[in-house]
């Protein structure tokens, strides 16, 4: 919770970053609460549509994973999938007529910045589904893609890795080796199998009016 002074600021920013979304060919829409989310979402999709969603802690909080799951749509839900039924989940879900996730950094100037392990996430926000919906709290908003790294590095990648239970140094240090070994690369970092910064993905300038809708919310959410 913020007072309304400080409330006002957030406000000012999370404006600013619509404003950028929309020139680059992103629909964005602004929640008041995450209380709002649900029927703001439910609004963008069609009963019985097929839907598919990534891994995502702002979508577990606002209660969008539940809304998927309530009957009225053609979930096709990862959740305890291993092996080739998981792989085959990813690859239908690049063709579910509506994708849903968050975005690990949106930049100020109407950029999105994500970092996948598997490639999933990324694969489905460049091409498949017609529809892709991210739901972000305004702490994902950052200046530029410097800092959008910059957080992935000290607070996306490290929680998740604590989330996921992945054996990596950034869950045990809580953040990248990148600082410890010197590296400057944008994907610098650990050599561990259980690394979940392989594809990075910047989404700018869409050439599909439309096809993404931001979601950008006045509270903290996920990491």
């Amino acid at each position: 919770m913020c007072d309304e002074n400080l409330r006002s600021v957030i406000r000012k920013r999370i404006e600013k970053t619509q404003s950028n979304l929309k020139k680059n060919g992103m629909d964005c829409f602004i929640a008041e609460s995450a209380e709002d989310v649900v029927p703001m979402v439910k609004d963008m999709l069609e009963f019985g549509s097929t839907v598919a969603a990534g891994g995502s802690q702002t979508l577990a909080e606002t209660g969008v994973i539940d809304l998927l799951r309530c009957g009225d749509y053609k979930y096709l839900d990862r959740s305890g999938l291993t092996g080739d039924a998981i792989k085959k989940c990813y690859r239908e879900s690049l063709s579910a007529d509506t994708y849903l996730c968050s975005s690990n950094a949106i930049t100020e100037s109407g950029e999105l910045y994500n970092v996948d392990g598997n490639g999933n996430r990324a694969a489905a926000l460049c091409y498949g589904p017609d529809s892709v919906i991210i739901v972000a709290g305004y702490n994902k908003i950052v200046s530029d893609i410097d800092e959008a790294v910059e957080r992935i590095r000290t607070i996306a990648a490290p929680a998740n890795t604590v989330r996921l239970g992945c054996d990596t140094y950034c869950r045990e240090k809580g953040e990248c080796m990148a600082y410890a070994s010197g590296g400057t690369s944008i994907t610098s970092g650990c050599r561990s199998a259980g690394r979940i910064c392989c594809s990075y993905l910047i989404t700018g300038y869409q050439r599909v009016p439309g096809r993404i809708k931001v979601i950008l919310v006045c509270e903290e959410l996920g990491y």
